[in-house]
């Protein structure tokens, strides 16, 4: 038996001594603590030495991947034909077994073993140094890494997920910064927090304003329109606020400095996250926007993640502990997650809005597939798949397919029959009704009316103002019963009222 062993120098074959040894899996290890005992155990057979960093990295990176190179074949074909392999990669030894007809064995033995022969590595491999190993084990870990980080499919979206996640940062801290500056300044000039509604707008005229005495010889020009400039600097005049020192407003200039610088770097971060969606998923972002789409695609963690999820986990992702709290409590479950914020869905009506997330996340679905899987770099599936949710989207209004995106393919479909009119559309008689009369009813068995026949006739007699004599006869029960009540009640009044003149006289 032979054991195929890699490392960072090249590939070993080593013989196995005593197989019986193999059987003892719990005591394998014990052999190997010293070198005497481990050259009883295995012994070298054969040696192939990487020539250079490249080729020790092309070997490297097939064996992760569980491949078979070129030059592990060369050396298995020479050296193990017509023996038995022991191998650490059962998927490697069942290549091997097919391509090279070497029989392959994979076993906690044969683990335990490899655990022992690299126990012992420096000493039983000959002509290799512990100096020469670790370089060599440090050089094509660095190699590998590089390798896997630079052309890894999915590593390309990570600057996608990474610029999402700061975008949102930013405007948390955007937020709580301009809120900071209208309530720090406001103390100084209350009136301006109505006038000026948008936060960077106000920060700028902070900023560039000072105090409020010199609103007045002040353009604003460059930040305000005219009128709400007019309106600043009448407020300015009249101001209730209170004064405050030049430190004071030094700190407020720094905060309001940093609002700006802030709101400056998220224009340029949305820019630069715009390019990369267009650049990696082109499909996507035409459907539901680039934030949205790069949302999606951070929560499901990468874009390849993402075209794995079906269509109907798309269109609630992001809603995930309300689905599991529905489900908890047998309630509805939520219509739409994440893609509830994409501006076709927004266009819709309330009532309209799940059934646009469903047709929609389908969509969505298919243009993430094309995206990370195609080779296709244009989005011309998914302007046809918007064409066709717009199509949709109109239809549910009511205002009809105005767009080829949701015509029907294939052939023409026939129209609906109409047996009123003949094929040369001339009208034609109408056709006789059914005559029930007509039918012949065989007899019962028991001598019974049959059910349908005794139907007909009740409806008949219901018709003609005549019931039927059961009905009839419970009808005039029920007449006597409340004619004998009204006469014992008009009794029972009349002797009340005797014995109550009786009672006078």
């Amino acid at each position: 038996m032979l054991l195929l062993f890699e490392t960072a120098a090249g590939f070993a074959l080593f013989k196995v001594l005593k197989e019986d040894k193999l059987k003892e899996v719990d005591d394998l290890f014990d052999n190997f603590t010293s070198l005497d005992l481990a050259q009883k155990v295995v012994k070298l057979k054969a040696f192939s030495k990487f020539q250079n960093t490249t080729e020790a990295l092309a070997a490297a990176t097939a064996v992760v991947d569980s491949k078979l190179g070129k030059g592990l074949k060369k050396f298995l074909k020479k050296h193990a034909v017509g023996e038995e392999l022991g191998v650490l990669d059962k998927k490697l030894g069942g290549i091997v077994q097919e391509k090279l007809g070497i029989s392959c064995i994979y076993s906690n033995a044969v683990m335990e073993l490899t655990r022992g022969v690299r126990n012992q590595l420096q000493g039983l491999i000959s002509g290799l140094a512990g100096t020469d190993l670790r370089p060599m084990s440090l050089g094509l870990s660095h190699s590998l890494s590089r390798y896997k980080l630079k052309f890894s499919p999915d590593k390309v979206d990570t600057m996608i997920v990474q610029a999402i996640g700061l975008l949102d940062d930013l405007d948390k801290e955007l937020n709580t910064y301009a809120m900071r500056v209208r309530e720090w300044y406001g103390w100084h000039f209350p009136e301006m927090t109505k006038i000026v509604s948008d936060n960077i707008a106000y920060a700028k005229c902070a900023r560039f304003m000072g105090t409020r005495d010199t609103a007045a010889s002040l353009d604003f020009s460059g930040i305000l329109d005219e009128d709400v400039e007019t309106r600043l600097k009448e407020a300015a005049l009249i101001s209730m606020g209170t004064e405050i020192s030049q430190e004071d407003l030094a700190s407020i200039n720094d905060l309001a400095t940093q609002v700006i610088e802030l709101s400056e770097y998220r224009a340029q971060l949305f820019d630069y996250l715009k390019s990369r969606m267009t650049a990696i998923a082109p499909n996507l972002t035409v459907l539901v926007g680039e934030l949205v789409g790069a949302r999606l695609i951070a929560h499901a963690g990468s874009l390849v993640n993402l075209a794995k999820h079906p269509a109907s986990t798309v269109q609630i992702l992001g809603a995930e502990k309300a689905l599991f709290r529905a489900l908890k409590t047998k309630h509805e479950t939520p219509k739409y997650g994440l893609i509830y914020h994409a501006s076709l869905i927004g266009q819709a009506a309330p009532k309209h809005k799940g059934k646009i997330s469903r047709v929609l996340a389908a969509k969505c679905s298919l243009a993430t597939r094309v995206d990370a899987l195609g080779d296709a770099d244009d989005a011309s599936i998914g302007l046809e798949a918007r064409a066709k949710v717009e199509a949709r989207l109109r239809q549910l209004e009511g205002k009809g397919l105005a767009s080829d995106g949701a015509a029907a393919r294939g052939k023409e479909q026939p129209g609906r029959y109409d047996k009123s009119k003949p094929a040369g559309g001339a009208l034609v008689a109408a056709p006789k009704a059914y005559n029930a009369d007509a039918d012949a009813v065989a007899p019962a068995a028991d001598g019974k009316k049959d059910k349908k026949k005794k139907k007909a006739e009740e409806v008949a007699e219901d018709e003609d103002g005549d019931a039927p004599a059961p009905k009839k006869a419970k009808k005039d029960k029920e007449e006597k019963k409340e004619n004998k009540e009204k006469k014992e009640n008009k009794e029972k009044k009349e002797k009340k009222e005797k014995k109550g003149k009786k009672a006078k006289e």
